[in-house]
Order: C-alpha cells, then structure tokens, then sequence
C-alpha cells in the first residue's frame, strides 16, 4: 500500500472552525444584515453567537425568527444593559465553542471571503492572530476610507508584536481573528461595563501576550460610519468631554498592560500614537466647542501629558502632535486655538507669526516661548508648511466680447502664497506648485493643474486677505474631527455661523501683543486657474485641494492649503455653463482650516444641493 501524501492527509482534515461573535442593541434596521453576513462566509464559520444586550425595539424577535431556520446561530439575551460593549463581547466570548474567535458590530457587516482569508493566513502562519483591512464606510455617501492601511497594504507575518509597534495604531478587535484557546489560556478580555473605547485595552493585552501576528491586504471589515443616526456610536459621540475623559483612561490603560509585560518599546508607541493620533484628532475639534467644554479638555490632556517622561518628548521632538502637546503642557488655559488646529491638520500647518526668543530660537510665541528649535532639522518633505490659498471669481476673454460670452467662460483664480518658516523654506529654494483636487467621496478620482512656478514675493508685499491680516474663525458646529469638513452649513449659506470663536492676527503694522519679535519676512507666490469645466463633467461632488511643492533638489512636499477668509471670499455663486447650464459652486473652509470646493452642475446638481440642505435641517 503507497503512503498517505500530506496533500491527501490535508484534504480530508475537516476546516477549523471560526466563531463570530456579534453584539447590539436597539439596532433593529441593522442585526440581522450583519449577523447574515457572517453566516453567508460559508463552511468556515461553525457558529454565529448574537449577544443581544437587552434591546427593547424588537431586535431579539427577529433574531430568534432567523435561529429557528439556521442551526449555526445562537442568540443570548442580557437581563439588563451593559451600558457598553465589553461585557456583551465577553459574553460571547465565554459561550464560543470553536477554535478561532470574530467579534462583529450589529451595524457594520463582513465582506464575502473575510473569514476564509484570515483563517487561511492564521493556520498557514501558525499564528493566534491574523488581522486584514478594515475599511470605513461613510453612508448614505458610500465613500470609503481604509483603517491603517499601511500596515496592511501586503501579506505578512510578524513573530513578535515588537518587530511592528505600528500595531499598537491599529486597536480595533473586529478585523481580526483569534484563537480562542490563546485568549483563554492569557485571560485576555474586554473591560466591562460602560467603557467606550474597550478594544484599545484589550488589543494592549492581546499584544502584551507576545502573539505571533499574520497580516493580509484583503477587506475583512466593513464598518459603516452612520453620522446621521439618532443615536450615534459610543465612539462617534464625542460631543461630550466625558468621552476624551474615557479615551484618555483607555490609552493610559494601554500603557501600563504593556509597559507591565516588559513590552517597553510597545508602550512608548502607545503614547506616540495618542500623540500623533489622538490629541490632533481632538485639537481640530477643539474650537468647535464652547468655552467650558475646552477648559475641563485642557485640564484632562494637560493631566496626561504630565504623565510623559523625557525620553516620550525626545522620539521625533518636531512631530505635530508632540508640538502641540508641549503647547498645552505649557498654558494653563485654552490658546492659540486657531494654529493649533492648523497644525493639528494632516498635513500639518504651522501658520505664522513664527516668533523667536531674544537669543534667536523659534519659539511657538513671545507670550508662550515653547521652544520649534527641532524644527530646524526636520526634513523639509516633513516640515508643516504653511500656504493660504485665495479663490476668486476671473473671467477669461476680451473687453470686445459680448458679456454674457465673457460670463460663460468664468472660471476661479486660485491665489497661493507660501510662507518662510525660520529659513528653512529658502534653504530648500521652492520652485514650483502643482494643484491638484481629490475627489471627497472617491479619492481615486484626481483632478491636476499643470505646475507652475513660485516667485518670491517683494518685500514688504502683504497682500490682503493673508494670514497676517484676516480674521482666523472656527465653526461651531458638531462635525467629528474624521470628516473634517464634510459639511459646512453656516459657511454655505454665505455667513459666518453664529458664536464663531474669533482670533484675529492684526493688519500689517498692528502686531498683536507678544510678537514683538515675530518673524514676517519671506514668501512665495503663485497662481493656478482652476478649470471648472473638468470638476463638474464628473457631476456633484465636494473636492479638496491638495498642492504639491517641488523644491531645487528634487524633493517635493504635499501640502493642504489654508483658505483665507475676507471680504469676496469663500463665496458661493452660481457660474453659466454651455454644458450644464449653470454649476453651483460653493468653496469653503473644512473644520482643519483647509480650502476644500464643492460643484454642483445643472439643474440636476443644483437640486441635489438643496435636498442635502433640507436633510441637515430635519437631522
């Protein structure tokens, strides 16, 4: 008799088995999608568990009417609400059965081969977990944005979470897949009760246990951003300081389960990432808030950050995050709200005045001497560049042309000015800019304008409308920091909404106090003319600008713009079109301060304008 090949031998070998395990509450319209989108991952899934954290709108009956034709799906009821989402995942947890363990939002749903992509990689890899691409859904847009796409963009195994402290950005628990005995046997679970941001703890304790890691490119996570809803995720809910209290307590959790499991270079990342990530995220948000909200935020993130040692502050000194951190160390009370949340951007801005200390040091401000010395040896494709973008109306043509032909060939004059930042701008020797505009709901559609070149600015030419002389304003509004001006209702009905928190860098000649020593000098500009017709072929849609600067050695820096605001500006209009008729356009400042357009053309657009108006008024 031949031997038994392994091929033969793995054939036969029954398909491990995956557990998902799926929470809600009062999530009616959603539950049951979700919970067929684990049970449609075919063979490969041996049970679907629905913990359902006792809803009151019904859900429970119809997730019973779906367990009495599927034997695969089991349904727990709660007595009583967890007021979270630990507990119920623990829940599920402690019942599972099968080797390997999902956990799945009632709201959100698996793309079609996820479970069968990451149980392929973790028995392939020998590994307790293998996580894939989490991608977030906005609806009703459909725009759709990787999670972390960098540390999933190819297959890959990591033998120890060390090797890739990026994982430590990645702390969501539902683009991965477990092995339920590695959990079990390192009492790995969620904190419990109302503990909004529980998958950053448990994700330090998976990571604190030394597993080793598969990573696929494949979409495994399907997680839909609903920002209309009446009630919001706990997470989407930030409206309340309550919740940057809660964020806080989490990543302070996160720091201590891995600096407590010897994991030191893990934790130091935890801080690096609430830097990077966290506390910019919030920043952009701040001046959205009213006064006693930003006081009580200050007050917490200053408590945090005290906790930072000096080898924390020392890891990439001029990052962002860390600049603005050590502004808020070094003021008791909320400040400078507008350049913070300028440099608070991705990419970051660092707005002038650019101050320095008596001995010459760049420093944040004379009133506020944190010290931007880093600055000066940060590469300059790193450094945050500061450019104002001015959009103006300018028609192409003759005196000699009948006006109404001369109005149809309106097109919008984009202004660009690129500011000195302590030498470093003229050291590089910026040459020349490219404009380019992406697409908000596909980002794979680009819209560019030729480059052209930047000439320095004469000396002492301040233009209006520049940085020195506006009037810097926030929004109020409750736009999350993640779609950072996604809306803009105040600014498109052509008016500065009211309660605008205002901070205004004075006219050329009336410095604000405590920038005696401010630096002002140095500029570069240029002017692109954006072609309306190319942004309205492709229909409706918001677009954001995005330029490129290219420098004498080959280097280049992509920037965002700031958008000035001022008398003419960020003015809607509606422009003739042979084509469509006529295109409504609506430039505007995002929450981050950036200069973003949104087109509507024809009659059609026009109308689809008007109707998303009359949804933010009933919402």
């Amino acid at each position: 008799m031949n031997a038994e090949s392994e091929t033969d031998r793995d054939a036969r070998k029954p398909p491990a088995g995956v557990a998902v395990v799926v929470i809600g509450y009062d999530d009616a319209a959603h539950v049951t999608d979700a919970v067929r989108s684990a049970l449609a991952q075919g063979p490969a899934v041996r049970e679907v568990v629905v913990v359902d954290d006792c809803s009151t709108d019904g859900s429970a009956g119809l997730l019973d009417r779906l367990a009495a034709s599927e034997p695969r799906l089991r349904v727990i009821r709660r007595r009583a609400n967890s007021g979270g989402c630990g507990t119920p995942r623990n829940t599920g947890l402690d019942a599972v059965t099968s080797p390997y363990v999902m956990f799945l939002d009632s709201d959100d749903v698996l793309p079609p081969g996820a479970v069968d992509a990451l149980l392929e990689a973790a028995e392939g890899a020998h590994a307790e977990v293998a996580g894939g691409l989490c991608v977030r859904r906005e609806l009703p847009s459909g725009r759709e944005v990787p999670w972390q796409a960098r540390l999933y963009a190819q297959h890959a195994v990591v033998p120890h979470p060390a090797r890739r402290p990026r994982l430590v950005h990645d702390t969501l628990c539902v683009n991965k897949l477990y092995r339920t005995g590695f959990l079990r046997a390192h009492g790995i679970r969620f904190p419990e009760g109302r503990f909004p941001y529980e998958d950053v703890v448990f994700t330090a304790r998976v990571l604190a246990a030394a597993p080793r890691i598969a990573l696929v490119p494949d979409r495994v996570y399907l997680w839909h951003v609903r920002r209309s809803a009446g009630r919001l995720s706990i997470s989407l809910d930030r409206s309340g300081v309550e919740n940057w209290r809660a964020r806080t307590e989490a990543c302070r959790q996160a720091y201590e389960v891995l600096l407590g499991a010897g994991q030191k270079e893990l934790a130091r990342a935890v801080r690096a990432k609430f830097l990077d990530h966290d506390l910019r995220m919030y920043v952009r948000e701040l001046g959205l808030r009213d006064a006693a909200y930003r006081q009580a935020w200050w007050d917490l993130t200053r408590a945090h950050l005290a906790e930072y040692d000096a080898d924390d502050w020392a890891r990439n000194p001029a990052a962002p995050g860390r600049l603005i951190g050590r502004v808020v160390l070094a003021s008791p009370e909320p400040c400078d709200l507008p350049r913070l949340r300028e440099l608070a951007a991705r990419p970051a801005r660092l707005c002038p005045p650019y101050a320095r200390a008596a001995d010459g040091t760049p420093v944040w401000s004379d009133a506020l001497p944190v010290s931007l010395e880093p600055l000066r040896a940060r590469p300059v494709r790193a450094l945050p560049l500061a450019v104002d973008a001015e959009l103006r109306p300018c028609a192409r043509g003759t005196r000699l042309r009948l006006r109404l032909r001369l109005r149809l060939r309106l097109r919008l004059r984009l202004r660009l000015r690129l500011h000195e930042l302590y030498g470093r701008v003229a050291q590089a020797g910026p040459e020349s800019v490219e404009a380019e505009w992406l697409h908000r709901d596909d980002g794979g559609v680009v819209v560019r304008d030729p480059a052209v070149p930047l000439s320095p600015c004469p000396s002492g030419s301040e233009p209006a409308g520049t940085a020195g002389s506006e009037a810097v304003a926030l929004a109020q509004g409750p736009e999350p920091a993640e779609r950072a001006g996604s809306r803009a209702v105040a600014l498109a009905r052509g008016a500065e909404p009211a309660g605008a928190v205002a901070v205004g860098p004075c006219a050329r000649g009336a410095e604000p106090a405590g920038t005696a020593r401010s630096v002002r000098g140095g500029a570069w500009s240029a002017e692109v003319a954006v072609d309306l017709a190319a942004l309205s072929a492709l229909g409706a849609g918001t677009w954001d600008l995005r330029l490129r600067i290219r420098f004498r050695d080959g280097v280049s820096r992509d920037v965002s713009a700031h958008a000035l605001r001022g008398a003419g500006l960020l003015r809607r209009s509606a422009v003739p079109s042979v084509r469509h008729g006529v295109v409504l356009v609506q430039p505007y400042a995002t929450h981050s301060g950036a200069l973003a357009l949104r087109v509507a053309p024809g009659v059609r657009g026009v109308l689809s304008v008007a109707r998303a108006r009359l949804r933010r008024l009933l919402h």
